[in-house]
């Protein structure tokens, strides 16, 4: 199923009260060193992460079809999405079961607990996708894909109409990637409204199978390396929808290191007194390392703010970017 500009606007409305339209906000810390940069603060969100609007999306299409309540929504995540549909199912009455990686954060953990769903705990994301998808298909559910998902992609993609109702002249929009589903949606939007505005991708050394594979022309399976945001890692389901949409959507994308992450999750933090999760520094781990100089009315999305206590700690003494 193509995603279209109206599907997007069809999100907006339907997600209305259970995501917020989140704060654009100048940086200054950013600004110095690269340009006008505004930080699109996603951390505002009720479980605290862009999720909960492909999330909302997806479960209200389903109401709207009249799926009925015994209907069980059975999802894969490295906590965010998880915790997301489970917010969103306990709203319109669908049991969720999240098949999860015993190596995510327990503060994910505990969130998508708190809002109901039953969890599954694997090896790593690529068995929890591989698993959660295995018992779709046994018959027990419905599978939600966190980022390839026509629903959830157009949630996320709403992000990108009220970037630019806030501000009508971008120059870029940078993102972090991990499956693409927020990327796709955002990049849709964009370039429907506004074509000649750059959208760049911030992938992580530790996983990047999107550099990986648009460099070979097709999907190639990586071997994925552990990462301080670890919501951005693991491969990509072999039947994604989003490698196609970000190859046609998406300007470039740029790989950050381990200490880029750091170092920016620290500067964030406070230089700009937000708190974020890791995943959500890739944009500013771009800018602070150099391997992105921008120029012109550049935003930044800020994904989320879900970090664990001890990684928080860690991370506040390690040297500002």
């Amino acid at each position: 199923m193509a995603i279209e500009l109206n599907d997007i606007y069809a999100a907006r409305e339907r997600i209305r009260g259970g995501a917020e339209e989140s704060p654009l906000r100048a940086s200054p810390w950013l600004e110095s060193k690269s340009g006008v940069v505004l930080l699109k603060l996603e951390v505002v969100q009720q479980t605290g992460s862009f999720k909960i609007r492909g999330a909302w999306n997806a479960c209200a299409r389903m109401n709207e079809q009249g799926a009925g309540r015994d209907l069980r929504l059975i999802t894969a995540s490295a906590g965010n999405h998880g915790q997301g549909l489970a917010c969103a199912a306990l709203n319109f009455g669908y049991p969720v079961t999240v098949f999860a990686s015993s190596q995510a954060p327990r503060t994910k953990l505990d969130a998508m607990r708190f809002w109901k769903a039953e969890v599954r705990l694997c090896r790593d994301y690529d068995e929890a996708e591989r698993q959660a998808k295995t018992y779709a298909a046994e018959g027990h559910g419905i599978y939600i894909s966190p980022y390839s998902h026509p629903d959830v992609i157009a949630g996320a993609g709403t992000i990108g109409l009220e970037l630019l109702d806030q501000h009508p002249h971008l120059d870029a929009v940078v993102v972090p990637i991990g499956g693409g589903g927020l990327i796709s949606g955002i990049g849709i939007a964009i370039k429907a409204l506004s074509p000649s505005t750059r959208v760049i991708g911030v992938e992580v050394a530790a996983s990047c199978p999107f550099t990986t594979s648009l460099a070979a022309g097709r999907l190639v399976e990586i071997d994925v390396k552990p990462s301080l945001a670890d919501g951005l890692t693991g491969n990509l389901d072999p039947d994604t929808i989003t490698l196609d949409i970000v190859r046609r959507v998406v300007d470039d994308i740029v790989v950050v290191d381990e200490p880029d992450l750091r170092g920016a999750l620290a500067g964030v933090i406070a230089h700009e007194h937000v708190l974020i999760e890791p995943a959500a520094a890739a944009g500013p781990a771009a800018f602070v390392s150099g391997k992105y100089k921008a120029s012109g009315n550049v935003a930044v999305v800020l994904t989320g703010a879900n970090i664990d206590s001890s990684v928080l700690a860690d991370v506040l003494r390690s040297p500002l970017a």
